[in-house]
């Protein structure tokens, strides 16, 4: 049998020669050094066209670390594939869970105003960059809208999600698979949809533990569901969704929710809280419990979303 990456991972786990650990860790270091500034980046064909880690995840790896040293050509591609899409023109593949330095990104998204909003942002003068912000929202008329807290910014336009680390000056372009790093951040992104989709649906943080997402199912409407049915009835909206899919909706959100209550208020409507934090209840092979991602908070908004406009705001 030979040398497997598990069996390197099982050696740096268990070896309690720093010594040992730190050899073989530099070793890969140097290989890692060698494919970016000498094996790939110097073929500039195949760094644009086939580099020759996946989707760049070692120019990644090195920008979301602080690493001052990177491969300015690769970074360069990065850049420009992320403005090609933006551009909705063609790319090799789409920069989705990509990094950009900050003032990259607004130059991209923001290029007239790309150093200004920089400027504004690096000395916290949150109302002037929050007016070009507004601005935009208010004379282009594009899909776009954000929140901003003082350790990011989260910017959504169109269907992509980008978060703009204050403190690195760093951007995560198109996040979706990567696993969301704080609960003020969940929070923040939660608060985001709410404002846009489902105003009146509310978010908290709760004792650091959870961001919890309240809703509610008006009483009309439950008065409205029949007691029971058959085969041979025209089952209205909200027969076909409470007795069919109402139910399997709920499973399904278990697996990304920590718990979900349910229970009648004071005045008889049904309340749904959904809390969440930065764990899914999906497990990987080797039994460790998976990180809550930005995809999964997709489910989380389109439950949350159907609700809200099919049986919560007719009823207003």
């Amino acid at each position: 049998m030979s040398l497997e990456p598990k069996h390197i991972i099982k050696y740096l786990e268990k070896s309690t020669v720093e010594k040992n650990r730190s050899e073989l860790i530099n070793l890969a270091i140097k290989r890692i050094d060698q494919l970016c500034f000498e094996t790939c980046q110097i073929d500039r064909v195949v760094c644009t066209l086939t580099p020759m880690c996946n989707r760049r995840y070692l120019l990644n790896l090195r920008l979301m670390n602080g690493v001052e040293k990177i491969p300015d050509f690769c970074y360069g591609i990065q850049k420009n594939t992320v403005l090609r899409d933006f551009r909705n023109k063609t790319v090799i593949y789409r920069p989705n869970d990509v990094y950009l330095y900050m003032e990259d990104f607004f130059d991209i998204y923001f290029h007239g105003d790309y150093r200004k909003l920089s400027r504004f942002i690096a000395k916290n003068q949150w109302d002037k960059a929050c007016k070009i912000l507004d601005d935009r929202i208010l004379y282009q008329n594009e899909d776009f809208e954000y929140n901003h807290h003082e350790n990011f910014l989260i910017i959504k336009y169109e269907e992509k999600i980008h978060i703009l680390y204050i403190n690195e000056g760093l951007t995560l372009c198109n996040a979706h698979r990567e696993s969301i790093q704080s609960l003020e951040l969940l929070k923040g992104l939660c608060e985001l949809y709410s404002k846009i989709y489902f105003p009146d649906v509310e978010i908290r943080l709760k004792k650091n533990k959870y961001v919890i997402i309240k809703t509610i199912i008006p009483k009309d409407v439950l008065s409205n569901i029949s007691n029971e049915i058959n085969p041979e009835m025209e089952l209205s909206k909200s027969d076909s969704y409470f007795w069919n899919t109402f139910d399997e909706d709920l499973k399904s959100l278990s697996l990304f929710c920590s718990k979900i209550k349910l229970y009648f208020d004071l005045y008889d409507n049904l309340s749904l809280k959904l809390y969440l934090n930065l764990k899914t209840n999906h497990f990987s092979s080797d039994g460790r419990q998976l990180p809550f991602r930005y995809r999964d908070l997709r489910w989380v908004i389109n439950f949350i979303y159907s609700l809200y406009n099919d049986f919560y705001i007719l009823w207003l």
